[in-house]
């Protein structure tokens, strides 16, 4: 049986999907909400939020991911980043699915990712969870009810949880896979209740489509300033470096928190929602995002609540680090209706430097910002991957490799063409730890770094004082109003001088060992970066 809105031509039946039980399509969030409880998948909280739990996996499991190795993806895969899977394996894989899946109930939502037309991609979502279904309604972008009769997904992308894969039949590492096959416009993910596989899952295919049409594919948040696109500021970084929070700034228009695309007309984002952390999310710090935690239909993952009051527990991780909450962009406030921006005036690059090394601000020459676009550098916060438990120095290539399925130099060069032709002003902005490393120093004050970034964002830090970095040769500024000038110098927050320039110097050094892979590839300006 199925019910729902839905083109009659395009049923799962017509993709050779069939045998299921019911198949839901297209039900919107009151709908959705009530199969979720019906089905035990979580339960209600304050203001009508839904909680649940995503079981054993609690972050993205990217070992567990691969790219199916067919002739037209060959020469334009980035191999050494992405695991191949044959496609005769991805076709046993697919059998053994379907024959899982007959007779179960699933969930089937038609989507856009991509709020620009001309860019945006159709998605099918097929989840076995009526809870996943509702969490890719908020993540990605909904058609209007009349849109959907003629809508056709370019893309299908099946998640079922309860299916466990077989490393030797399938040509994969676990019971848990996420298998991309660009030629038959497939994705494939089962063994994971964690639903941030469905939104990466179309992030990377947005990653490897774009570029070829010559947009740039972000991993970013993005705002504007009010009643003028054209002030727009693109903030790139991993999760846990303060991609949502710091974008979310009342003064500014959100765009959107985590996915963009950067085309010939100026930015927009992949998303219709975002997907916050919540572990220590503060009312007052971010009243926005905390106030979606009690709205209806925001889907709580992974959080501590008391029972007798329904009272979320924001500082308890028992269950992981990683909690969040996902939700529409409506929800806040000063969100932009069209999720649309001029070309970014500002490109912030987020740091969360473990070692405590960082400045909290510092400006980039362009030749700068390729090479720590390319280098990626920050720490994996606890949660985040499976395995990770304390911060963890890493270099993640364009701020998100495992989401690129591309070579990094595609990227880097989309953006150095980019940055030169519209005159964007680059930055790099550390919200990890000062003082000492993590374990010792103190995280960055988020008041501090949103004072920084409005100084930077409205111009003002444009005219200050710098002073050339002696590690990265980066400018940093002497001074900055209402920001504690020791704070703008890391090795004065340090009690011992000595031990915060060995530490420097050994960052300087896995900067200069990781940059080896790139240098057959970048300019002579980019490669002096590297050699200070």
């Amino acid at each position: 049986m199925s019910t729902g809105r839905v083109n009659p031509a395009q049923r799962l039946e017509d993709q050779g999907i069939s045998g299921l039980g019911n198949v839901f399509y297209n039900l919107i969030e009151p709908q959705l909400m009530e199969q979720a409880i019906q089905r035990g998948e979580g339960h209600i909280g304050k203001g009508g939020a839904i909680m649940v739990s995503t079981g054993s996996h609690t972050g993205r499991s990217p070992k567990d991911k691969f790219v199916v190795r067919t002739p037209d993806v060959e020469d334009t895969i980035w191999w050494d980043n992405n695991k191949p899977m044959d496609p005769a394996a991805f076709d046993l894989l697919y059998a053994d699915m379907l024959d899982h899946m007959k007779g179960r109930d699933y969930f089937v939502e038609d989507l856009y990712g991509g709020a620009d037309p001309a860019h945006r991609l159709d998605v099918r979502m097929v989840t076995e969870l009526a809870w996943h279904a509702l969490f890719i309604r908020h993540m990605l972008r909904r058609p209007e009810r009349d849109e959907l009769d003629g809508f056709t997904p370019e893309f299908t992308v099946i998640n079922s949880p309860s299916f466990r894969a077989d490393p030797a039949r399938h040509g994969c590492r676990s019971e848990t896979v996420i298998a991309l096959n660009f030629s038959k416009k497939l994705i494939l993910i089962g063994g994971s209740e964690y639903a941030g596989e469905n939104k990466k899952s179309v992030f990377t295919l947005l990653n490897y489509i774009l570029p070829g049409k010559g947009v740039m594919a972000m991993h970013c948040s993005a705002n504007h300033a009010p009643n003028n696109p054209v002030d727009t500021a693109v903030f790139f970084g991993l999760s846990g470096t303060g991609k949502t929070t710091l974008s979310a700034d009342p003064s500014r228009v959100l765009i959107g928190d985590d996915e963009h695309g950067w085309s010939e007309k100026g930015t927009f984002n992949f998303e219709g929602g975002c997907y916050a952390k919540t572990i220590n999310l503060s009312p007052v710090a971010e009243p926005e995002i905390y106030a979606t935690t009690s709205m209806f239909s925001t889907v709580v993952e992974n959080m501590v609540w008391d029972e007798d009051t329904l009272d979320l527990d924001f500082a308890d991780d028992s269950l992981t680090p990683n909690m969040r909450c996902a939700y529409p962009l409506s929800y806040i406030s000063n969100a932009s209706e069209t999720a649309l921006g001029g070309h970014p005036k500002n490109i912030i690059m987020l740091t969360s430097d473990a070692f405590g090394v960082m400045p909290p601000i510092a400006r980039l020459t362009p030749a700068q910002a390729m090479y720590h676009f390319l280098s990626g550098f920050t720490s994996k916060v606890a949660g985040t991957e499976r395995g990770v438990v304390h911060p963890e120095p890493t270099f993640s290539t364009c701020f998100g490799a495992p989401f690129m399925p591309r070579r990094p130099e595609v990227y880097g060069n989309l953006l150095r063409d980019k940055i030169a032709k519209h005159g964007a002003t680059c930055w790099l902005v550390n919200t990890g730890w000062t003082g000492g490393p993590y374990g010792e120093g103190e995280r960055m004050p988020i008041k501090e770094t949103r004072r920084l970034l409005a100084a930077a964002l409205d111009g003002s830090l444009s005219d200050a004082e710098f002073r050339k970095d002696s590690n990265f040769g980066f400018d940093v500024p002497l001074h900055v109003p209402d920001v504690p000038e020791v704070l703008l110098d890391p090795r004065r927050t340090w009690n011992d001088h000595a031990a915060y320039d060995a530490q420097a110097a050994k960052l300087v050094e896995m900067f200069a060992e990781n940059f080896k892979q790139y240098v057959d590839f970048v300019d002579d300006d980019v490669k002096a970066v590297m050699l200070g």
